[in-house]
């Protein structure tokens, strides 16, 4: 009999309740706070929401810089230590450098060598220019003595023809004029001899410049490679990824570690290509670490990739063969970070973050690209 009151109760006191005035006022207060937060929603999506655009497909970045020798040899020394923060010119790594201290002598002894050729030059030209000088005078000798025997040949001649003179004294001084002709035509040559020495002489010591300057060059590329031997940071950051040791051979080119420039890190989100018709540089965005959890920061947009990522892949895809799928591309948008000095010792590369760019900077853009677009339509012939 319980039951069956109880059975035969329930829907009257349920009717009852549902025609209870205070139950029907709390549920149309109920609704109309739901109407209301509703109403209140849409607005603020219509008028700021809809310009959010968020994606947790983004990372923070930087440019590390991998640190490696330009030339080949034994690690002597390493001076930094895994994590270690460092500044630009700072060195971190010496290579044993002795072989390089040897050739940077070898060509500075090749350059000494050079220049005392051209020094032993110059004096010869010194004694040749002498030598020049003395061949000159031994030809004014000569040539007058040549002159003074032709005038005397000239005055003896008419002389031996009317009996005056006998024809041996004639004779006699006709030889001689012929010897001292002869005399001068070998100390002419004898001076030009000389003379050209002198160009070649000249030549001989551009020679020995020409290698002393070959030298110099070797010895600048050996002083390169010398100071190559300590290999310092380009850029203030961290140290990351040390694989180095002392005593290790490395060639030109091994990685040895990376510098990663924790100051001027930025991150990287993939948003799809339906989020980027309004996304421009500057807008501010608001950014969620994982490992800051119900922390905002704060950013803004640098710029926007010119290619999706699929772009810049190592196979781009080709759509063009078989059968076709429409995937929704993701273009990577480069965020500055608004950060302070203690959220920064928290952000290294490689976090996951999700980004919201505030895009109402560019609201209305897509009515002037449709406006233009249609008044160049309407411009065609």
């Amino acid at each position: 009999m319980a039951d069956e009151s109880e059975a035969g109760s329930g829907p009257a006191d349920r009717n009852g309740r549902f025609r209870s005035p205070a139950f029907r006022r709390g549920l149309l207060i109920a609704a109309v706070v739901v109407i209301v937060a509703l109403v209140i929603w849409l607005v603020h999506y219509e008028l700021r929401g809809k310009y959010v655009e968020s994606t947790n497909d983004a990372y923070i970045r930087a440019d590390s810089v991998t640190v490696g020798p330009k030339i080949s040899g034994y690690v002597e020394q390493v001076f930094v230590t895994d994590n270690q923060a460092v500044k630009a010119g700072q060195p971190l790594v010496r290579i044993d450098p002795r072989d390089y201290r040897a050739q940077t002598a070898q060509y500075q002894a090749q350059i000494d060598v050079a220049t005392a050729n051209a020094d032993n030059v110059r004096a010869t030209i010194r004694e040749q220019e002498a030598a020049i000088a003395q061949a000159r005078a031994q030809l004014g000798v000569a040539n007058s003595d040549a002159q003074f025997a032709a005038n005397e040949v000239a005055r003896y001649t008419p002389l031996a023809e009317s009996g005056a003179e006998t024809r041996e004294k004639l004779s006699s001084l006709r030889n001689q004029a012929a010897q001292a002709a002869n005399t001068a035509a070998a100390q002419r040559a004898a001076l030009e001899s000389a003379e050209r020495r002198i160009g070649s002489l000249r030549a001989q010591v551009r020679q020995a410049q020409a290698q002393g300057e070959a030298a110099q060059a070797q010895l600048s590329a050996a002083n390169v490679n010398l100071s190559s031997t300590i290999i310092r940071a380009s850029v203030d950051g961290s140290i990351g990824d040390k694989s180095v040791r002392v005593g290790q051979f490395v060639q030109a080119g091994t990685r040895m570690m990376s510098v990663v420039p924790l100051g001027a890190i930025y991150i990287v989100a993939n948003f799809k290509e339906t989020q980027i018709g309004r996304m421009r540089p500057g807008q501010p965005a608001t950014i969620h670490v994982d490992a800051l959890p119900g922390i905002d920061l704060r950013g803004h947009v640098e710029s926007t990739s010119p290619g999706t990522g699929a772009e810049f892949s190592l196979i781009p895809p080709q759509n063009a063969t078989g059968n076709f799928t429409k995937i929704v591309q993701r273009v990577p948008v480069r965020i500055a970070i608004d950060a302070g000095a203690e959220a920064r010792k928290v952000l290294v590369p490689g976090l996951s973050v999700t980004v919201k760019v505030d895009t109402i900077s560019a609201k209305g853009i897509e009515d002037g690209i449709r406006d233009q677009e249609e008044a160049r339509s309407r411009a065609r012939p």
